[in-house]
């Protein structure tokens, strides 16, 4: 790698950028009942939490997905990957 050349490619910054901007918490915390809570995304997904996870967990995971996906859409085609990908480098 030349020490010149930028981490990050210009192309995945971008997609992670977006994801990022794409997936926030929007409105107010709903408590329902069974000690459920819940608050939307402003993909439109609620996220809420669950038997065996907070909702700041499922925040977590939520938010990492999204920036997995857009990431790997934008990946060269030829990186090697941990989660195999199909042709459309989604996750199969």
């Amino acid at each position: 790698m030349d020490l010149n050349e930028p981490a990050v490619s210009v192309t995945m910054h971008r997609a992670k950028a977006a994801a990022r901007a794409s997936h926030t918490t929007v409105g107010d915390l709903r408590r329902l009942p069974g000690d459920v809570v819940e608050i939307d995304c402003s993909c439109g997904m609620v996220l809420t939490n669950g038997p065996e996870w907070s909702l700041d967990e499922h925040i977590r995971l939520h938010r990492a997905e999204a920036r997995y996906l857009a990431v790997s859409e934008v990946a060269p085609a030829g990186m090697p990957r941990l989660i195999p990908v199909a042709v459309d480098r989604r996750p199969r």
